[in-house]
C-alpha cells in the first residue's frame, strides 16, 4: 500500500524522519508507538499528503482510497447529524436533491411538462433505485448507533453537537467511505468504553488494513496485527501485537546488554595486554595491533534501562465494612432525569468501576455522592472512620497556573509526612528532579493529570473517588498510574473508559442504568460475560426480573465460575506455549554445548525440570477441560 524510502524530514531544530524506509501492506492492521514527539501523528500527515518531505520517497498505489481521522477536526454544518452523515454518499445526495426538486416540478400543477424533465424524471428514479437509498441510510444509522449516536441526537443539527460528539461524527463519516487504507490518529478520544467496544469489533472485522496512533493499550492488543515504532528518527516493523512487540523489545535488550558486557570485557582485557606490552619490544607490533583492533571496533551504547517506578502507600486508617452506603439515588436537569433510584454499598477494599454510554449520569453520579452537586432526591452515608478524597475531570479548576509543580503540589500536603513523601511520589510519576519546578501553566493535559493525581494521593485517604483518572495519558502514565491503584490498600469507586483499568483494576462494576445501578462481581470482562449470559435468558423469556433472588444470585455465581475457569484455562495454556518454547530452545542449545561441562549438566537439569512442569501444567489443564 505505502512503500517509503530513506524520507528525511527535520520540524524546526528536531530530526522527525532521520532515512527511514517501509512497506506496508494494505491488509496490515498496524499500531504505531514511540515516545511523545517521536513522529507519530506526522507520519499520518506525511502519508495522508498534509506534510511534504524534506527528501525521499513515497509511493502507494493511486488506485486505493486512503482515508485519514487527524486527532482534531473543525466541522461545521447546520445539517441533522443523519443528513450529514449520508453526504459521504455524494452522488446519491445528489440523486436525492434532484428527485426532490423533479417531484416538486410534476406535482407544481402545471399541465404541458418539458420533455427533457420527463426524460431526465425517468432517468433520476432508476438511478436513484438502483444505489438503493433505504440501505444507505441503514447502513449510516448503523454505524452512528454503534458509535453512540441516539435517535435524539440524529435529528440534531451538527451545530448543536459538542466537540466530542462532532469527532464521533467525524469518525462515522470515515468509516462509511469504506476506503481501503486507513489513518487514525486517536479515534478513541472522545469515545466511551461501549463505542470503543463497538469500534473495536469494526477493525476487527474490517478488511481494509490501517494505521492506527493510539494510547490506548487494550486496542493495541487486540485491533493491531504489527507494531510500528518510531525512535529517535528511525522506525521498525514488528511482527505481533503491542504486548508481543514488548516481549520482543525486553528480549533485544537483554542480548544486547549481554553483547555489550562482553564486549567491553573484552576492551577492558586488550588495554590492559597493550599496557603490559606496549614498552617491551617483543611485543610491541601486537600491542599495535591490539590498538588498531580497537579503534576499527563499532561500540556498543549501553541499553536505555525503562523506568522502574518504586513508591510505597502508608498504612490507611482502617475504615468500617461499610465504606459508602446510597440509597434511592435520583438527579435530574431541566426536568429531565439523569437517573433514579441509585443504591449500592461499596465495602471496605472494593475497587469498582461505574460504566453506562456517554450522557448516562456517570459524572453527574460521583458529583452528588462527592456533594459537588445536589442530587433530586435519596441519601448518601460515608461508612465509620471513612477519609475520602476525588479526582475530578477538569483539573484547570483546581491546580493553580501560576505555581511551579512542587509549590502546588506542597500546598496541598497537611502533615510533615505528607510533605516527606512528595517528592519521591512526584518522581513516580515523571516528575523528577527539576521538572518539579515547571509551572502548572505550561503543562500538558496528560502532565497536569499526573499532578492533580500526586495531589489526591498524598491525602492518605482510606476511599477514592476518580472521575477519568487516565484522561490524557500515554500508556507508560496509565501503566505507572495502574499499578499505584492496583497497590493502594483502601476502596476506590471509579468511572474510566480505558478498557485495561476497567479489566485490571475493579473486582465490582457497577452499570448504572436509567432505573438504578446493576450490580456485577469481576471485572470489566467478567461484566460483559455475565450481562451477555443475563440477556440470552431474557430473550428465551426467561426474565431474570422474575425470578427469586436466590436463584438470580445462583445465576451470576454460576457465570461467573464458568467465566474464572475459562480465564484460568487461556492462563494456563499459555504457560504451557511458554514451557514447550523453553524446552525446545533448551534441545537445541545441546548442540554447541559440549558433553560433560557444567554448562550442559545444567542445560539438562533444566530440561529435567521443564519436563516435570509440563506434565503437571498438562494435568490441569485436563482437569480444566469443559465436560462434553
Amino acid at each position: 500500500m505505502f512503500i517509503a524510502d530513506d524520507i528525511f524530514l527535520e520540524l524546526g531544530p528536531k530530526l522527525i524522519f532521520d532515512d527511514i524506509s517501509f512497506c506496508f501492506q494494505d491488509d496490515q492492521k498496524i499500531g504505531v508507538v514511540g515516545s511523545n514527539g517521536a513522529g507519530k501523528s506526522t507520519l499520518l500527515k506525511v502519508l495522508s499528503g498534509h506534510i511534504g518531505l524534506d527528501r525521499g520517497t513515497i509511493s502507494y498505489e493511486k488506485k486505493k482510497k486512503v482515508g485519514y481521522l487527524p486527532q482534531e477536526v473543525v466541522l461545521s454544518s447546520n445539517l441533522p447529524v443523519l443528513e450529514e452523515a449520508l453526504t459521504v454518499f455524494a452522488d446519491l445526495t445528489s440523486l436525492k436533491k434532484e428527485l426532490e426538486e423533479l417531484d416538486a416540478y410534476f406535482h407544481s400543477g402545471i399541465t404541458d411538462f418539458a420533455e427533457d424533465k420527463i426524460e431526465r424524471y425517468a432517468h433520476v428514479q432508476a438511478a436513484f433505485a438502483e444505489v438503493n437509498f433505504d440501505q444507505q441510510v441503514m447502513k449510516a444509522r448503523n454505524v452512528l448507533e454503534g458509535l453512540g449516536f441516539s435517535e435524539e441526537h440524529m435529528n440534531k443539527t451538527v451545530d448543536q453537537l459538542s466537540v466530542g460528539w462532532r469527532m464521533r461524527l467525524v469518525l462515522a463519516k470515515l468509516l462509511l467511505q469504506e476506503p481501503d487504507f486507513f489513518l487514525f490518529d486517536e479515534p478513541t478520544n472522545h469515545l466511551d468504553v461501549v463505542a470503543k467496544d463497538w469500534f473495536l469489533g469494526f477493525l476487527k472485522n474490517c478488511s481494509a488494513g490501517f494505521l492506527l496512533v493510539s494510547h490506548d493499550r487494550y486496542f493495541l492488543d487486540h485491533a493491531v496485527d504489527h507494531i510500528f515504532e518510531l525512535d529517535r528518527g528511525k522506525g521498525r516493523l514488528f511482527y505481533g501485537n503491542y504486548s508481543h512487540y514488548l516481549r520482543q523489545k525486553e528480549d533485544e535488550e537483554a542480548a544486547h546488554e549481554a553483547a555489550y558486557v562482553r564486549q567491553q570485557k573484552e576492551i577492558k582485557e586488550k588495554k590492559e595486554t597493550i599496557e603490559r606490552f606496549r614498552a617491551k619490544v617483543s611485543k610491541a607490533k601486537m600491542a599495535q595491533s591490539m590498538m588498531k583492533s580497537l579503534e576499527k571496533m563499532e561500540v556498543l551504547e549501553p541499553t536505555r534501562k525503562s523506568r522502574t517506578v518504586r513508591f510505597n502507600f502508608p498504612d490507611v486508617v482502617r475504615a468500617g465494612n461499610v465504606v459508602l452506603k446510597v440509597e434511592n439515588l435520583s438527579k435530574s436537569y431541566d426536568g429531565r432525569p439523569i437517573f433514579n433510584n441509585v443504591s449500592f454499598e461499596l465495602n471496605r477494599g472494593d475497587k469498582a468501576a461505574i460504566v453506562a454510554a456517554n450522557g448516562k449520569g456517570k459524572t453527574t453520579l460521583l458529583s452528588a455522592i462527592s456533594g459537588l452537586c445536589k442530587p433530586d432526591g435519596g441519601t448518601v452515608e460515608f461508612g465509620y472512620n471513612v477519609l475520602w478524597s476525588m479526582f475530578e475531570q477538569d483539573q484547570d479548576k483546581l491546580l493553580n497556573k501560576n505555581k511551579e509543580i512542587l509549590q502546588d503540589v506542597e500546598d496541598a500536603c497537611k502533615t510533615s509526612e505528607q510533605r516527606a513523601r512528595m517528592r519521591a511520589l512526584l518522581g513516580a510519576f515523571l516528575f523528577p528532579g527539576n521538572d518539579v519546578y515547571k509551572k502548572i501553566g505550561v503543562l500538558s493535559g496528560g502532565e497536569k493529570n499526573r499532578v492533580a493525581m500526586v495531589k489526591v494521593l498524598l491525602q492518605s485517604s482510606n476511599f477514592l473517588i476518580l472521575d477519568e483518572p487516565t484522561n490524557h495519558l500515554d500508556i507508560e502514565s496509565k501503566e505507572i498510574l495502574l499499578k499505584a491503584l492496583q497497590e493502594y490498600p483502601g476502596t476506590i469507586l471509579f468511572v474510566s473508559h480505558d478498557r485495561t483499568f476497567l479489566d485490571a483494576l475493579p473486582n465490582r462494576i457497577f452499570e448504572l442504568t436509567s432505573t438504578g445501578i446493576i450490580s456485577y462481581s469481576g471485572d470489566y470482562s467478567s461484566y460483559l460475560y455475565q450481562k451477555e449470559a443475563r440477556e440470552a435468558l431474557v430473550a428465551q423469556n426467561s426474565p431474570i426480573a422474575d425470578e427469586p433472588e436466590d436463584d438470580v444470585a445462583r445465576a451470576e455465581q454460576k457465570d461467573k465460575q464458568q467465566y474464572d475457569a475459562a480465564k484460568k484455562l487461556a492462563k494456563l495454556e499459555r504457560h504451557i506455549e511458554k514451557l514447550e518454547k523453553q524446552l525446545t530452545e533448551c534441545g537445541e542449545k545441546f548442540a554447541i554445548l559440549e558433553y560433560g561441562t557444567k554448562e550442559f549438566d545444567k542445560n539438562a537439569d533444566l530440561v529435567d525440570q521443564i519436563k516435570k512442569d509440563l506434565k503437571i501444567a498438562y494435568s490441569e489443564w485436563e482437569q480444566l477441560q469443559p465436560a462434553k
